[in-house]
């Protein structure tokens, strides 16, 4: 992931730079996850008034969710200097040695994708955030010696969206542990009618709650389908988003009524007809459907379970009845093994 520096108080890469000027910059503008925004205000109003540095945040959750968002707004709520890279950029120690060695006291430190650090870098990690001190290696062979570098205290906030490949000393290591789930359908809404106001959006209350219920409980994907939907409007109707837009933009986009995209319904379909309806591994279900791994484990399965398509058992992913409802498919007898 390039690094592009901050805009607006944020870290973006290129591809998110769209996205600033929707994301909130404050706790009282974000919508949703109630009670760790609750939390949060407590530590970040606690750490202030005792003018530390907030504790060592870890963030999980499927993607889109606002990860980011909460590193970006935790910075500003705190009034404090925002820097973040992602794990992948960071390839030698002295990557995350240059980093960390220019924060300034109270900054936040924020790392995407923590779960990717390698092991080098991971345990550099562990001495900066228990004594904010930098372990460095000078000279080779029987000439070397390690000097303590002192750093300023810092809070570092790391996110993934695969928590249980986080190293147990680097967890064990954040003061502060949030789980970001998917988003209930009234917070959609809300979300949706602020970026159609910044977006200066014209929408009605029915496609508003077409749109919601389509957007797989993920902002990003709301935010996305918004500014698609947008486009809409303005080149087949009059500019004025309406049920009647929504529905043609969905059916032109390939998405149905549950937010599931044409791939979504491959993946389903695939074990349905393949595997007669599962189980089926995840590599092996990654191979039929021409997709790597992580991108099925992080991105589809995680709203196909969610929304009760699909089922991760010990043997392999397995589809529902539900899956077979909504495809308009029969169950056959040979699928019924795997589903009762």
């Amino acid at each position: 992931m390039k690094n592009t520096g901050i805009l607006n108080g944020y870290y973006h890469a290129e591809s998110d730079v769209a996205e600033a000027a929707l994301r909130p910059r404050s706790l009282k503008d974000f919508k949703g996850q109630k009670r760790l925004k609750e939390n949060l205000s407590v530590f970040i109003k606690a750490a202030r008034e005792r003018k530390e540095a907030i504790d060592h945040i870890f963030l999980s959750g499927p993607p889109g969710l606002g990860k980011t968002t909460l590193a970006g707004i935790a910075a500003c709520e705190m009034g404090t200097e925002f820097k973040a890279t992602s794990a992948p950029a960071l390839e030698k120690p002295k990557d995350l040695a240059g980093l960390l060695t220019t924060l300034k006291e109270g900054s936040i430190f924020f790392i995407d994708e923590i779960h990717r650090l390698k092991p080098a870098i991971e345990e550099m990690l562990y001495v900066a955030m228990e004594d904010f001190e930098l372990d460095w290696v000078i000279g080779q062979g029987p000439s070397a010696r390690s000097i303590r570098i002192p750093l300023s205290p810092f809070t570092l906030i790391g996110a993934t969206t695969k928590a249980g490949q986080v190293a147990s000393p680097l967890y064990n290591r954040f003061g502060i542990t949030f789980r970001i789930n998917f988003y209930e359908r009234q917070d959609i809404v809300s979300i949706i009618l602020r970026s159609a106001k910044i977006l200066k959006v014209k929408i009605d209350d029915d496609a508003v709650d077409l749109l919601s219920l389509c957007s797989r409980g993920t902002p990003r994907v709301a935010n996305r389908l918004l500014k698609r939907i947008r486009d809409f409007a303005q080149v087949m109707g009059d500019g004025v988003v309406t049920k009647e837009i929504v529905n043609l933009s969905l059916e032109r986009l390939g998405i149905d009524r549950y937010g599931l995209e044409q791939h979504d319904r491959e993946i389903l379909k695939v074990i349905i007809e393949k595997y007669n309806g599962g189980p089926v591994g995840a590599e092996t279900l990654a191979i039929s459907v021409g997709e790597p791994i992580e991108s099925l484990e992080d991105f589809y399965e995680p709203y196909l379970i969610q929304r009760g398509f699909l089922k991760r058992t010990p043997r392999g992913r397995v589809v529902t009845p539900a899956a077979y409802r909504h495809l308009g498919l029969r169950i056959r007898d040979e699928d019924q093994r795997s589903l009762f």
